[in-house]
């Protein structure tokens, strides 16, 4: 907020607000969506598989997102109805947890979207080995991996933001992790194209390969509404880091409710993807809102 402040003095920009009602609503239906899948994933036994769970954890990532917005909204709405203070201890330590909280969202939405291209590149091209390669356990491990540093990385980050030797290696290890998923496209990509090309005479085997690209397709998808629902707010860090008093600078962070809003709409985004690219999901919520009725 003093940021906000300081660029209204520096840029002729008008900060854009989001109304706080709109906030609510699409945190409230992002958290309800991605409940929605964990609990069709644990009714559902053919969905128990590693795909699947890299799936529920991309659901938590966004959860916490969702969260982590609400949260620092009424936070803010509580100080200027006079509750809170803005410098007391309880509230830094409040800060630090919602900050963690962001940053835990984050990496795991990073670090789980690798995963599932990672399952999905042994999917496409170690077809045959892929049960023996992914096994359900190897997945927990996994995921159990991701969360432990995910949770210690958020914890370190948070308490030591203010220096830059945390803020420079946490901002270069989004576009790193970014350009290391996008290269494993490409290749991923290049290879199914040889590879269809020389089963094309296979109807069974053709048949396979269009359903593992069906789920390369739907990956990308992921990366791309990641990518443009992130983006904007990690670039709202790394100039408010480094060039705060830069007018074109102030006039990017003028719209800091806007990206804040965009984390939230990915929340909302990813379960669609789900319901509309996985029939098992799709016949899975269709069962559970009959059930309901």
């Amino acid at each position: 907020e003093n940021i906000s402040a300081f660029s209204l003095n520096v840029t002729d920009c008008t900060q854009v607000i989001v109304p706080e009602e709109v906030f609510f609503t699409v945190a409230a239906a992002g958290i309800l969506e991605n409940l929605l899948v964990l609990i069709a994933v644990v009714r559902n036994k053919n969905l128990h598989l590693p795909m699947y769970f890299f799936i529920c954890s991309l659901a938590v990532s966004d959860m916490l997102g969702s969260l982590y917005k609400t949260l620092e909204n009424i936070f803010i709405i509580l100080c200027k109805m006079g509750y809170l203070t803005r410098r007391g201890d309880f509230e830094k330590k409040l800060d630090d947890a919602m900050d963690s909280m962001f940053i835990l969202s984050l990496l795991g939405s990073i670090f789980s979207l690798l995963a599932i291209a990672a399952d999905r590149y042994i999917t496409i091209f170690y077809a045959l080995r892929y049960h023996n390669i992914m096994t359900l356990r190897r997945a927990l491990v996994i995921l159990a991996i991701i969360w432990t540093f995910c949770a210690g990385s958020s914890i370190a980050i948070a308490l030591f933001s203010y220096e830059a030797a945390t803020v420079i290696p946490f901002t270069i290890l989004f576009p790193l992790m970014m350009f290391f998923i996008l290269c494993l496209y490409i290749h991923m990509f290049l290879l199914a194209r040889s590879h269809a090309k020389k089963i094309a005479a296979l109807p069974t085997s053709t048949v396979h390969q269009r359903t593992n690209m069906k789920g390369a397709i739907t990956l990308t998808i992921f990366l791309g509404v990641f990518l443009c629902c992130w983006a904007p707010f990690v670039l709202h860090i790394l100039l408010a880091r480094f060039c705060p008093h830069n007018p074109y600078c102030a006039c990017y962070m003028s719209i800091f409710h806007v990206n804040g809003t965009l984390i939230m709409c990915n929340a909302i985004i990813d379960p669609m993807i789900f319901a509309f690219r996985s029939p098992e999901l799709r016949s899975t919520f269709k069962k559970m809102f009959c059930s309901a009725r």
